[in-house]
């Protein structure tokens, strides 16, 4: 990659009178960046930006994100044109090597990744060592974290065709891994993964055939999954592709790397969203109750808030949100369940859309709130909502450790902070402390 200025800032310090030139960095969408990294050694001060909600931290392009428009971009597409047009393993490709493929290419990728979706037996004995209670993202971050004491082939980040074959395994194995996590904590048997099955399919399949029955899969149903896979591949600096990428500039292996990155998506503030709307429907309870609800979303001194509506990013529609609506009404239909939950939530988002209150500032309902839905009505427990955001994640994750691992002034990660405790003080003994 590389970088070239078009101007320069201005910094002025009141106390000295003295003035500083900051090389200002544009990017090819958004806004430009002012280049602080000589900032310490010119003035002796650091930034602060809890959150880092305004710092740049490295150079990417993967993905792009303007919240103000609702726009979501991938290598430059758009993610409705690659959610409506092209399924999973082309987005794999596109994220991992730039461009969509061609049917050759495609068919290569899909055959690689698809011969590495087996786990190592040993790692069925692996999954006995956790209580039958397990939460899923436990099993999930113990087990990934544990490829690398089995996959030692593929740990040498220097060596390219190392970091290839790691890249195929993590997004090849994460299904497999996370279906197993599944059937264990419901005492039925592992499915071993099909190879003539499409990546959504072979989810679906290793989650819910039984050895007594055959399992037929609607294909309806394996889009919408495959569709939810699309929806969540990558999404910028977020707090967990951030950790993988922090992980990733010690030089840890890649198996760590998205270990670390499946504990932060672990968080209810990132991964859990779409829980939580389950759980605001629960405690909504009835459509009757919606009115009420909506009124105490409105009240600043309510602590009830409509989960699954608006974005931190996005300040407009969430693009993603409008191919999720799409699926999650044609599995709805396809379906043709009779749960109360999934008609509360339907009728939620009728009166949430119509609302001049919710229009006015903008809050639609998000990706979340149509995720939800749709595992819900396709058999998914709540638990393993965040676990199928960790299977579609992994491949930004892989793509985000990739473009770093490869980029020439790669640094290891390393936040400043702003102390706010004791100065040094004397030690004092213990017998005289009192």
């Amino acid at each position: 990659m590389s970088q070239s200025n078009t101007g320069t800032f201005t910094l002025t310090d009141n106390a000295s009178g003295e003035s500083y030139e900051l090389p200002v960095i544009p990017g090819t969408l958004g806004p430009s960046v002012i280049d602080v990294r000589k900032l310490y050694a010119q003035t002796g001060h650091f930034t602060y930006d809890p959150g880092f909600t305004s710092t740049g931290s490295c150079e990417s392009g993967l993905t792009y994100i303007d919240g103000d428009v609702g726009q979501l971009l991938h290598r430059g597409y758009s993610i409705e044109d690659l959610a409506e047009k092209s399924d999973f393993m082309e987005v794999c490709h596109l994220l991992l090597n730039g461009e969509l493929p061609t049917p050759k290419e495609k068919e290569k990728f899909v055959h690689d990744v698809t011969y590495h979706t087996m786990l190592h037996e040993q790692l069925a004995n692996f999954y006995r060592g956790f209580r039958r209670d397990a939460h899923p993202m436990a099993i999930m971050c113990g087990v990934v974290g544990g490829l690398s004491a089995f996959y030692h082939d593929s740990t040498d980040i220097h060596d390219e065709h190392q970091r290839m074959v790691a890249s195929f395994r993590l997004i090849a194995k994460m299904p497999t891994i996370a279906a197993m996590a599944y059937k264990y904590s419901v005492g039925q048997p592992f499915n071993y993964p099909r190879n003539d099955l499409s990546y959504a399919e072979n989810f679906l399949y290793m989650m819910f055939a039984v050895p007594a029955e055959e399992y037929v899969i609607s294909p309806t149903v394996a889009r919408a999954m495959d569709r939810i896979f699309i929806l969540h591949a990558d999404h910028e600096q977020n707090a967990s592709t951030s950790t993988v990428r922090l992980a990733g500039s010690s030089g840890a292996n890649p198996f760590a790397c998205i270990a670390a990155g499946v504990a932060s998506l672990w968080g209810p503030a990132h991964g859990g969203a779409n829980e939580a709307v389950l759980n605001m429907l629960q405690q909504i309870g009835h459509k009757d109750n919606i009115p009420e609800f909506i009124e105490r979303a409105k009240d600043k001194d309510d602590p009830f808030r409509l989960m699954g509506f608006g974005h931190r990013v996005y300040k407009n529609y969430d693009p993603r949100a409008k191919v999720m609506q799409k699926s999650c009404h044609e599995v709805l239909e396809e379906l043709n369940l009779d749960d109360p939950l999934l008609e509360l939530a339907m009728e939620l988002e009728k009166l949430a859309l119509s609302d001049p209150y919710f229009v006015e500032k903008k809050l639609f309902p998000n990706v979340d709130f149509y995720s939800g839905i749709v595992l819900k009505a396709l058999g998914f427990p709540t638990s393993m909502f965040t676990v199928l955001f960790a299977v579609a994640r992994t491949v930004g994750w892989v793509a985000q450790w990739k473009e770093m691992i490869e980029e020439p002034g790669q640094k290891i990660g390393r936040p400043r902070q702003l102390y706010t405790g004791p100065t040094a003080r004397d030690y004092v003994p213990l017998e005289k402390r009192g």
